[in-house]
């Protein structure tokens, strides 16, 4: 049985009329999840749904969006750009919480690393840019991605997922973790030590990273990173059916 894969929708005012809304995910997070042989079910975020749907599901995706805001870590906003709808910022904070709590396999990409350290007590670098005027160039030009290396923890999950100790990835953020959550450890980083990677050890796959490995599926690093993922879902899966 292929594992059901669930990721969080955007949500954003339609151009189709006043007082409609889209709630939807980019066709590469689906194309990933099913290159990795799994089903993806949508989660909109809407308190009852996740609640029902929860039980179905045996892997999590929190995908990429706009700038949480700082008050869900202790901040003012000081330079963050778009802010997140708040019904996704509490639905993704509380899925990124729940599927910790219940081991569910979870994957976190872009923003969604920096919601799995929010959801542990971390807190974010609110633009990197400024506060780091030496860094590297980690956006890119208008509607297209950079390009650098990161260093991995070797005896870290991730290392051993991809097989490697340094990937060179895509880089689309101005947002970074700072501080780690409560059991995260930082596990990546790129060359002027910006966080790129976080995981939690204890669990059966609980990863964060940076960049958006969906828009890399051509690449052997991403291919591993979403097989890995579907196939501890589907491991964990099988457990929690059998309980």
């Amino acid at each position: 049985m292929r594992p059901v894969i669930g990721i969080g929708c955007d949500v954003e005012p339609s151009p189709h009329g006043e007082g409609r809304e889209l709630m939807y995910v980019y066709g590469t997070y689906l194309e990933a999840i099913e290159m990795a042989g799994a089903i993806p079910l949508l989660l909109p975020p809407i308190e009852e749904v996740l609640e029902r749907t929860l039980p179905l599901l045996d892997g999590v995706i929190l995908a990429g969006g706009d700038d949480l805001d700082p008050a869900s870590y202790g901040e003012a906003n000081a330079a963050c750009r778009e802010l997140l709808d708040g019904r996704r910022q509490r639905h993704d904070l509380a899925l990124a919480r729940l599927t910790r709590e219940q081991r569910i396999p979870t994957l976190g990409i872009c923003l969604g690393a920096q919601l799995i350290n929010v959801a542990a007590a971390g807190s974010l670098v609110q633009d990197i840019g400024s506060t780091l005027p030496e860094s590297i160039q980690h956006t890119g030009r208008t509607g297209t991605r950079g390009r650098h290396r990161v260093s991995i923890e070797q005896r870290s999950r991730l290392a051993a997922v991809l097989g490697a100790i340094e990937v060179d990835v895509n880089s689309g953020h101005h947002q970074a973790v700072k501080d780690p959550g409560r059991g995260l450890s930082i596990v990546a980083r790129s060359g002027d030590g910006v966080v790129e990677a976080i995981e939690d050890a204890s669990h059966p796959f609980y990863v964060g990273v940076q960049w958006h490995p969906e828009e890399m599926l051509a690449e052997e690093s991403a291919q591993r990173l979403f097989h890995a993922f579907v196939e501890a879902a589907r491991t964990c899966g099988r457990l929690r059916r059998k309980s």
